[in-house]
């Protein structure tokens, strides 16, 4: 059914012009909205829904994420506790990804995909890692996100640390799914790639006109292995595969990368993701932009599923270690949609809309709209959401799934995925 968004005020995420109006909203992955001034002007085939003191604009994207780690909030702690970051990855985060399975993957994804929704997100490019379930990984996790109405980019993340048959049943997961669906190619980070698996990602890419998804120097451990064992820092290895000439790839993190890096990413066809709450969680470092330019978008690495929430942290934590303003902030925040619609990604056509009932205490203008977004704005404001012009969420609840219903579901596949990360924490030397 088509919608009209009656009495809004909306607001172009690219000019940031107010204009109060209606909304005609049409269905699809290409839908488009139209502004109306008389609604005898259309059918009455269509669901009224009152914006009067609202606002209305684009919803929210993610650039990066990692709906596996859904099912990570309040599990017990790693038998032992981790001294950096490579103890991290391999106490936490490579013990969760062993002890997914199919049901645990399923309700990670439909967690994750909720949480997205009702903070005003419909579209999500996810990082996915599930070392001992692979194959068919990825459809468990599109079919998930369909089944909440929110969009995706998906790619499995290819490595060598669980040795060369893990790494071949990665890439095959990944031309299975590239057949038939769009997305990426994933790579963890250089520091467990090696260049087999990196020529044979790289081929993957060109064959399916994709791009590659991976983690770049988020610690200094990737630049000092890149170093040893290829002569080379981290961004000009990829840059030698041909990685960055590619409009579609994502480096993730890029904490840890020198002026000549910068360069180097700045005039190729790359995109750099920033996701500072997980960067100071981690304790590896601040993101500086500095020499990146325009090529900068905005993740949440799993930490949680809230953009308006990542686009704060970037903003505070970057006083001290970057140039980023109330403006550049919300470049950031609102670059991600670019990114897909320079490439020809579907599902983030102009009908994905966010209603938000903010009802601030001081004028809201075009001029003063990035001080209201970095001071104001946040995901409890979010009142209804639109993707692909389909309500699916409306005065902040969920009406494409039964939210309790499989919230139990995912807090009984939690409780099992913890079981098993504990039975393999006391195998981990």
């Amino acid at each position: 059914m088509t919608l009209l968004l009656k009495n809004a005020t909306y607001i172009d995420r690219k000019n940031i012009e107010f204009t109060e109006t209606d909304i005609l909203v049409t269905e699809g992955e290409e839908g488009t909205i139209r502004f109306i001034n008389n609604v005898k002007d259309v059918d009455d085939d269509y669901e009224i829904i009152d914006c009067s003191g609202k606002y209305v604009t684009k919803s929210f994207a993610i650039g990066h994420h990692h709906a596996y780690s859904a099912l990570a909030r309040g599990m017990p702690p790693p038998e032992k506790s981790p001294q950096n970051f490579r103890e991290i990855l391999k106490y936490i985060w490579w013990n969760l990804d062993k002890a997914l399975d199919k049901d645990s993957i399923r309700a990670s994804a439909l967690a994750t995909a909720m949480a997205c929704a009702k903070a005003g997100t419909t579209f999500v490019i996810d990082h996915h890692a599930s070392p001992n379930c692979i194959e068919g990984s990825l459809d468990i996790i599109s079919k998930a996100f369909d089944e909440v109405g929110v969009n995706h980019l998906l790619c499995y993340e290819i490595s060598d640390r669980d040795g060369q048959d893990k790494a071949k049943k990665g890439l095959a997961e990944t031309e299975r799914f590239l057949q038939k669906n769009q997305g990426l190619v994933g790579l963890h980070a250089s520091f467990t790639v090696g260049n087999e698996t990196m020529k044979k990602a790289a081929d993957l890419m060109r064959k399916y006109n994709s791009g590659i998804h991976i983690h770049v120097a988020e610690d200094l451990c990737d630049q000092q292995d890149s170093q040893k064992k290829y002569g080379k820092r981290v961004v000009q290895r990829l840059d030698d595969y041909g990685i960055l000439n590619f409009s579609k790839t994502i480096l993730a993190h890029c904490l840890h990368i020198d002026e000549y890096e910068r360069n180097l990413i700045r005039d190729s066809k790359a995109r750099v993701v920033e996701n500072m709450e997980s960067n100071l969680n981690n304790k590896v470092g601040y993101f500086n932009g500095e020499g990146l330019g325009k090529r900068i978008f905005l993740g949440t690495d799993g930490m949680h599923s809230d953009m308006l929430r990542s686009a704060q942290a970037a903003y505070f934590a970057g006083q001290r270690h970057d140039t980023i303003d109330f403006n550049e902030a919300f470049r950031r925040f609102s670059s991600v949609h670019d990114y897909l619609e320079m490439n020809d990604f579907k599902g983030d056509a102009g009908n994905n809309l966010v209603v938000l009932d903010y009802p601030t205490p001081t004028p809201l203008t075009k001029e003063n709209f990035p001080g209201h977004f970095i001071f104001g704005l946040t995901s409890n404001h979010v009142q209804h959401v639109i993707s692909d012009g389909k309500l699916i969420v409306k005065d902040k609840k969920l009406l494409t799934i039964d939210e309790k219903e499989t919230l139990e579901f995912t807090k009984e596949q939690a409780s099992g995925l913890w079981q098993r990360m504990s039975s393999r924490n006391r195998l981990i030397e």
